[in-house]
């Protein structure tokens, strides 16, 4: 279950969109936004439509189409104005005394858009405000959670209905500055800096596409509560998951600043040590999130020359966790530790490729391994080169696949089989590959092994003594290359990377590259970006990169 989902049937699906995500992807290489992360996730989901919009930062109630008839149903009830939809907004200004009417013609001008007096072949915009009147440090009941504006202890915020009777974009948040109150947070429209803007569609009636039954649907708006961890807990069932990350860098206002949920734990990565602001934060979400403990580690390029106990993460805040503890993901369970060196033993930025791996679904009309009338496998082989814990293959494992896991370390190989026993899947039942991967591809070619399935995941640099250094933007053309021959026609690879200063076109030209030079052909094709908790700003650009491509 998606915690935002509100309503869904054969034909609709209501979700609660939380602030800070899009509602759908502004680019083909930005993160998803809630319509990609959705129609990708569930193959019932796959003909998801988009009827309307909500900007980025604004919350609420946000209804998709799933057959035709829904498509055309509602795309005939907003383009004639019978969908009644209701906003909340705080301002920190007096507002309207009673109810107020503004009509006009927006007009773009950059980033904004200009209210103009209605005139002949302009398109009308009409909004309807209603103040909900709320005395000095009382909370007004629709709302529930309106708090003191930041920096501003005197000052009582003013929480007002919209109603808007046309759907033009960011009109509700033109007209309310038009009329001398513009949206707490919205500062492209002259409103005083928050933590977000602070407006959320909390109601929408329709009629139902098929009975035509009319339909409300309600949510309330929270504009107390911290809209970065309200996005989280959206997208992410803490009864299936209980690993995630809570701050990511300046996307998160923190710039240089990582903060991940690790069951009851919290790790903390920076460049050097707390500052004063970040360890009073982190002990404000130790206490929110209830964590016994939390943990500090210095980010260091010089991992050669750091040992297992400088390099791991130390404790700066309550109790140790276990030497090995387990989190939850998916429903898996994983071992982690914080005493064996500079990884804790699960990379959770791939937490939806190891979904996809699960379920057997890449992405809309995308299974992992198909029959040869078009439906999904039972069981199937699957490669996992540069494994680590081989959590990739537990996922895999778990969806019918018979894995085998190639690694440079024993150790972790080891851990890969602890991984697999946490989850009632026996280890001796599919195979771990001790050595360097190039030259198991050699051998496995040799062999004439072939796999459905291949996942290509290297480190950005790393060393052995049979292959030598490799260097992901140079060397990954050579690795595509030397794994393709152990693809079955019709097999699915998966090349991913975290080098961040590899833009996302070069790197797909890379990939792409090397399949056309040794004859194979792409048949289909899905480029996963990270996940929302790892969000990607234009100043915290994404690094982790991922293609999903069935080779002919």
């Amino acid at each position: 279950m998606v915690p935002c989902l509100v309503f869904e049937d054969e034909h609709l699906l209501v979700v609660n969109k939380p602030a800070g995500l899009n509602t759908h992807a502004p680019g083909p290489f930005a993160g998803e936004g809630l319509y990609d992360w959705l129609r990708h996730r569930e193959p019932r989901w796959g003909r998801l439509a988009i009827i309307q919009r909500l900007d980025k930062e604004t919350s609420g109630l946000i209804v998709f189409a799933k057959t035709a008839l829904a498509n055309r149903s509602l795309t005939e009830q907003f383009a004639q104005r019978r969908v009644r939809k209701t906003y909340l907004l705080l301002t920190d200004r007096p507002g309207p005394a009673k109810e107020l009417v503004v009509k006009s013609t927006l007009v773009r001008a950059g980033e904004r858009y200009l209210s103009r007096p209605l005139h002949a072949g302009g398109e009308e915009a009409e909004t309807r405000f209603r103040r909900i009147e709320s005395r000095a440090g009382v909370s007004p009941d629709p709302c529930g959670m309106v708090s003191p504006i930041p920096g501003r202890p005197d000052a009582c915020p003013t929480l007002i209905e919209a109603r808007p009777f046309t759907g033009r974009t960011h009109q509700i948040r033109v007209h309310a500055a038009q009329a001398g109150f513009p949206i707490l947070g919205d500062t492209l429209y002259g409103g005083t800096p928050a933590p977000r803007v602070c407006l959320h569609a909390s109601e929408i009636t329709l009629a139902h596409p098929a009975s035509a039954k009319a339909m409300t649907w309600t949510a309330p708006a929270d504009f107390e509560g911290d809209a970065r961890q309200c996005l989280r807990q959206a997208l992410l069932d803490p009864a299936l998951t209980d690993a995630w990350r809570l701050v990511h860098g300046a996307s998160d206002g923190w710039p240089g600043w990582y903060v991940d949920r690790l069951q009851d734990c919290l790790l903390s990565q920076s460049a050097r040590e707390l500052s004063a602001g970040q360890a009073e934060a982190l002990g404000q979400m130790a206490r929110a999130s209830s964590a016994c403990g939390a943990y500090h580690q210095i980010l260091t390029r010089q991992l050669r020359r750091t040992g297992a106990a400088e390099a791991s993460p130390q404790l700066v805040l309550g109790e140790a966790a276990a030497e090995r503890f387990v989190v939850r993901e998916n429903g898996m369970q994983f071992a982690l530790s914080m005493a064996e060196g500079y990884s804790v033993g699960l990379f959770l930025d791939q937490r939806d490729n190891r979904r996809r791996l699960l379920t057997g679904h890449i992405a809309a009309d995308f299974s992992l391994v198909q029959t040869e009338d078009g439906g999904q496998a039972g069981s199937f082989r699957l490669l996992n080169l540069f494994a680590y814990t081989c959590a990739f293959s537990v996922c895999a494992a778990r969806g019918g696949a018979r894995t085998t896991s190639v690694d440079l370390s024993r150790k972790y190989l080891e851990w890969g089989k602890t991984n697999f026993r946490l989850n009632q899947l026996d280890p001796d039942a599919h195979g771990f590959v001790y050595g360097d991967a190039f030259d198991w591809l050699r051998r496995l070619a040799k062999r004439e092994l072939q796999f459905e399935v291949i996942l290509l995941d290297p480190p950005t640099f790393s060393q052995s003594k049979v292959s030598g250094a490799f260097r992901a933007e140079k060397d990954y053309g050579k690795l595509v290359a030397a794994a393709l021959p152990l693809l079955t026609p019709g097999g699915v690879l998966f090349a991913s990377t975290n080098a961040a200063e590899w833009t996302p076109e070069a790197f797909v030209e890379t990939v792409m590259a090397a399949i056309a030079r040794v004859g194979r052909k792409v048949v289909q094709k899905h480029y996963a970006p990270q996940p929302p908790d790892f969000p990607i700003s234009r100043a915290e650009p994404g690094y982790l990169k991922t293609l999903w491509l069935r080779v002919g």
